[in-house]
Order: structure tokens, then C-alpha cells, then sequence
């Protein structure tokens, strides 16, 4: 089940902030690539290195959050973003979808850090923000449908289900990754778990007439 898109036909404005999240998301991970890890070791957040001395590494709470594992892990990541970000961000209005992005994305990052204090792998990845627009839409368009491809059809599926498979996958491996204390290529599971809570809560607060 692959999600291609879902309805726009409620959205009042164009989503540029969204848009802007994914031009700056794939800006720095063209520049991981022409850096390699030295960019990577530097600017990916590392919870041994952020205890030992936060205010130094203060940046890399926001820095991580543009950063990706891989090919997969970005195009994963924006494409959820893409089908999701802008129904969000159209509701909340563009100033409240900024903050709540990046609260999202800081609340997952310190998720992944309560169950990793002593980790030396650097995690990365923007999943623990959009995690958290996943859970503002399940509560912002609860009656949302999703085209996804089965094969080589196109149906439309309930944004429920869509968004639940998501979460059952970053469930199942984030209970993993407690049990074994592994973190699979940098992709912390726990910062999912932990930016779609957030995001659910906080969409109590951010939710209400459209903003600036």
C-alpha cells in the first residue's frame, strides 16, 4: 500500500511553508552528499555528545531534523510530508504550522534521547516532525481519504488506515530498538513514536481558526 495523494479539496491557501520544508530537506541532503560524514558527524545530533555539552551542540537539535539515512529515507519522508503537510498546515496557518513543525521535530528528538543517553550513533531524519503532522491530521481530517497504489491500481483508502499502517511499522520497530539497543542506520524509531504524540496534543492547542 503505497499513498500517492490525498483530497485538496478543502485547502484555502498554498502550502509554502510545507513546500519550503521539502526544498530545505533536500538542500541538506545534497550537501550530505558532497560532505560525507565529516557534514554528518557534525551536524547529526548524538546523544552522548548533546549531554556531555548542550549548549555546543544546541544546534544539532534543528539541524538533524533536515538530515537523511539515505535515498529511501528522504523520499519516504517528503513524500508523507507532501500529502499531509499542506491540509495541516492550511488549517493551523503558515506562522503555527512553522512552530508546530519544529516542536514536533524537538519533542521526538528528546523522545529518542530518553531511551538512547549513552548512544554515540548519530540520529538524523526529518520522521519525528512529520510524525507529528501525521497525528494532527488523524485529529484535523479524521474523515480524510487517501489515494494509494495496490498494485497496480489506484484506490482510495482512509486516511486512518494509511496513517495507522504507518504507525504500526514505527511501533513495532521502535519496541524493537528498545530491546535490543539498536538504532538502525542513525533512523531513531523512538523520535517517531514520540513526534506523533506531540503532535496530537499539540494540535489541541494550535488548531482553530486559520491563522497568519
Amino acid at each position: 500500500m503505497f499513498p500517492i495523494g490525498d483530497d485538496n479539496t478543502s485547502r484555502r491557501t498554498v502550502p509554502l511553508v510545507t513546500y519550503a520544508l521539502i526544498a530545505l530537506n533536500v538542500l541538506f541532503f545534497y550537501v550530505e552528499l558532497s560532505s560525507g560524514d565529516t557534514f554528518i558527524a557534525k551536524w547529526a545530533f548524538v546523544p552522548s555528545r548533546f549531554l556531555g555539552n548542550p549548549f555546543g551542540d544546541f544546534l544539532t537539535l534543528f539541524t538533524s531534523m533536515f538530515m537523511h539515512a539515505g535515498w529511501a529515507h528522504l523520499g519516504g519522508n517528503m513524500l508523507y510530508l507532501w500529502i499531509f503537510g499542506d491540509n495541516v498546515e492550511d488549517r493551523f496557518g503558515h506562522i503555527k504550522f512553522t512552530i508546530f513543525y519544529l516542536l514536533c521535530g524537538l519533542a521526538a528528538t528528546f523522545a529518542q534521547l530518553a531511551f538512547s543517553l549513552g548512544s554515540d550513533v548519530p540520529n538524523l531524519g526529518a520522521s519525528g516532525a512529520i510524525a507529528g503532522v501525521l497525528g494532527a491530521y488523524i485529529l484535523l481530517f479524521p474523515q480524510g481519504k487517501v489515494r494509494v497504489l495496490q498494485g497496480q491500481r489506484v484506490i482510495q483508502v482512509p486516511a486512518l488506515i494509511a496513517i495507522g499502517f504507518w504507525i504500526v511499522l514505527q511501533f513495532f520497530s521502535g519496541i524493537g530498538s528498545i530491546a535490543n539497543t539498536v538504532q538502525t542506520g542513525g533512523v531513531a524509531y523512538m523520535a517517531h513514536i514520540g513526534g506523533f504524540l506531540a503532535g496530537f496534543v499539540l494540535t489541541f492547542l494550535f488548531r482553530g481558526s486559520r491563522g497568519a
